[in-house]
């Protein structure tokens, strides 16, 4: 039997299921619709695994953002700031993520964050919030459709990069709608790949640095002396922060995923986890690697007046005296493009997706059909795509450099509202007589943990745009700035318009939103020790 398609509006539980579209509850009844592969609430289908999760967890996002972005923020702060920028935005993901994995694990339901905002704070501070997330994706979204044209247009300038752009834009459009399953799947062995790139150049880095390479003399730390660990000063240090946010957005996608998979309640948990690793792993190392292999002012970075892009890996690979590794380093951040536009979508499309069906995003946008996929918010968000041919008159670099700065301060905004409203969670969960045992995710150092993350991003949304201030550039100003004011706005036109209030903590709902794992009523194979049998991915993954 085929499920009816779901569209907004429809808030009773009247799906009719096959027994083929649920695993058999013991019971037979399944009055809560937890065991059922289209989500009853949000017409979404429950395709994403366990292993898809923890992957996009460790690299889903890697993209153009990293490998070509942290150009940019070399050129302007030098590899000291570089590794302090990575390394204080990496703590506040952290703590962002332990409030998140509690408040996930607890309500694995559509809309995430923006949807709790509303349960736990108010309605028009949800709005904010899901607004000011969506801006980051279709800013992201815009800077890797650039990316990955201007590689193409480094290729075969025969076609025009608005031809590669509209090109790429139906090929992925096509692959989106084919379902979140085989977005999943598509993600696993890309990130893999990612995975492997980055380890490849590590150790390329470190033979470099050791003067291993034939031809190139020992480099050591000579970058750190000459040009210097510092480009700027603190100023310098301060715009490196506006491009590491933008690096590190996308950690907290787990949550946007979790109403999509199968099995929250073990896989969100893992996924939250594996982010330390990626902090350190993939952030960090990056971080320290390009600052040695790859001089500051070394020219065509971002920030340069090339209207091409160039990745730190790219430099260091020609200085090393190969200068046809462009090519190769080209071909790793095309792959990686086709990761991270591929996420970029998925996100920005199931924000745009659960807002309208709350209400907060116009109705159409709240549809899916009857496999569960929301073709109106994914042709809306790839449409947002087309920003990126800005670089057409500008050139990739500055465009390049104009879009980060948009996405920048929305990502601490964002992040700040994930700790307040995981303080006022607690804050309602204590009030209303449950006890923190009864958590099945309980974040580390709570409360200190959430409110460091509330004020650290607070201070990083109004000092990130400090080097446009001495001396006055009112350009880069407004572009560092301008949507700061953009929360508070909607924040209040919505409030007054629709006349919405803070929930006092007693009023709080605790209770909906609760959901079992869609595996849950498969009886596991136990071993001779009464423990359940786990696969080698299950077991690889459970040792992370």
């Amino acid at each position: 039997m085929s499920l009816p398609e779901r569209k907004f509006g429809d808030q009773k539980d009247d799906l009719v299921v096959s027994g083929d579209d649920r695993e058999a509850t013991g019971s037979g009844s399944d009055d809560t619709g937890d065991f059922r592969a289209i989500d009853p609430h949000s017409g979404v289908k429950r395709g994403l695994k366990t292993r898809h999760l923890s992957m996009m967890a460790l690299a889903g996002i890697i993209g153009p953002g990293l490998l070509v972005g942290s150009g940019g923020a070399l050129s302007n702060g030098g590899p000291a700031s570089l590794i302090i920028g990575f390394g204080v935005i990496g703590i506040l993901a952290f703590s962002i993520m332990q409030s998140l994995g509690e408040l996930t694990t607890l309500y694995p339901s559509g809309g995430a964050f923006t949807d709790l905002a509303d349960r736990f704070v108010d309605k028009a501070f949800g709005v904010a919030v899901g607004w000011n997330y969506f801006i980051i994706w279709f800013c992201v979204l815009a800077n890797e459709y650039n990316v990955i044209s201007s590689v193409m247009v480094f290729w075969s300038p025969k076609v025009p990069q608005y031809g590669y752009f509209l090109i790429f834009w139906f090929a992925f459009l096509g692959f989106q709608l084919l379902g979140v399953e085989t977005f999943g799947e598509a993600e696993f062995w890309l990130a893999l790949i990612k995975l492997i790139g980055l380890v490849a150049y590590f150790l390329f880095s470190i033979v470099y640095a050791a003067g291993g390479v034939h031809g190139a003399p020992a480099i050591g730390t000579s970058y750190w002396r000459d040009p210097g660990a510092f480009a700027d000063g603190f100023r310098g240090v301060a715009s490196v922060f506006v491009f590491c946010s933008t690096f590190y957005a996308g950690v907290e996608s787990v949550a946007v995923a979790a109403t999509e998979t199968k099995n929250p309640g073990v896989a969100v948990p893992l996924a939250i986890r594996q982010v330390f690793i990626r902090i350190v792993f993939v952030y960090m190392g990056s971080a320290f690697f390009f600052g040695l292999t790859c001089p500051s002012n070394a020219p065509g970075l971002i920030g340069g007046s090339s209207r091409a892009l160039r990745s730190p890996m790219t430099v260091a690979l020609q200085n090393a005296g190969w200068e046809n590794g462009v090519h190769l380093i080209n071909a790793f951040i095309f792959i990686t493009c086709l990761s991270a536009v591929n996420s970029s979508i998925y996100i920005g499309s199931r924000t745009l997706l659960f807002m309208a069906q709350n209400k907060k995003a116009p109705k159409f946008l709240g549809w899916t059909d009857k496999r569960g996929v929301p073709i109106p918010a994914i042709v809306f968000t790839n449409l947002c795509g087309a920003l990126s041919m800005m670089n057409v008159s500008t050139g990739a670099s500055k465009a390049y450099g104009y879009i980060v700065n948009l996405s920048g301060v929305s990502t601490f905004l964002v992040w700040g509202a994930i700790s307040f409203i995981h303080i006022r969670f607690r804050t309602a969960w204590k009030a209303q007589g449950h006890s923190e045992k009864d958590l099945p995710f309980v974040s580390l150092w709570y409360p200190y943990n959430a409110y460091f993350g509330l004020g650290a991003n607070i201070f990083l949304a109004f000092v990130q745009g400090w080097a446009s201030l001495a001396p006055f550039s009112a350009g880069d100003f407004v572009d560092a700035y301008i949507l700061l004011p953009l929360f508070p706005i909607i924040y209040f036109v919505y409030k007054f318009v629709f006349k919405t209030r803070l929930w006092k903590v007693h009023e709080i709902d605790l209770l909906s939103g609760r959901r079992k794992d869609l595996d849950e009523a498969k009886v596991p194979k136990l071993d001779a020790n009464g423990q359940a049998k786990l696969t080698l991915w299950q077991k690889l993954l459970k040792s992370l």
